[in-house]
């Protein structure tokens, strides 16, 4: 991974969730984790309260690429990041989900906040928050939702 010297703090964030995004959609699990200090603590939209450590959110990510045979779905929408020398965090919308094994896109909207930390010159990122709204009545999430 390449040490963002030369970039703008807001420049580097932005290239990390980018080159994380295509990981995603490329399903490969050791290049998204790539982007994950190793102590992050990752709060996911689906199955557990929370992740500790890349280990574990290693293998909820193999989970999650496992549910979809064909290609995953991640598109950002509204990103906005913050950064100084050392510390970033982010927020956006994004569009998540994959191709079933009927060949349908299965996709809803998420709300994505990361916080990132400059490690040994690369950002990592270091907490993640995927949620999504939900209706209080029905307790159902309102993955369907669009900005």
């Amino acid at each position: 991974m390449t040490t963002h010297a030369s970039l703008s703090a807001e420049a580097a964030v932005l290239e990390q969730l980018e080159s994380w995004a295509a990981a995603v959609r490329a399903q490969d699990v050791d290049a998204i984790v790539a982007h994950y200090a190793p102590d992050i603590v990752a709060f996911d939209a689906a199955m557990k309260l929370q992740f500790k450590g890349v280990a574990a959110y290693r293998d909820h990510w193999q989970t999650c690429v496992e549910m979809f045979p064909g290609p995953m779905v991640l598109e950002l929408h509204e990103v906005t990041i913050h950064a100084d020398h050392q510390v970033a965090f982010c927020h956006a919308l994004q569009r998540c989900g994959g191709t079933d094994a009927k060949g349908e896109t299965q996709a809803g909207w998420l709300r994505l906040t990361s916080g990132y930390r400059r490690i040994e010159g690369e950002w990592k990122v270091v907490h993640e928050h995927f949620s999504a709204p939900f209706d209080m009545e029905g307790d159902k999430a309102l993955l369907d939702l669009a900005p």
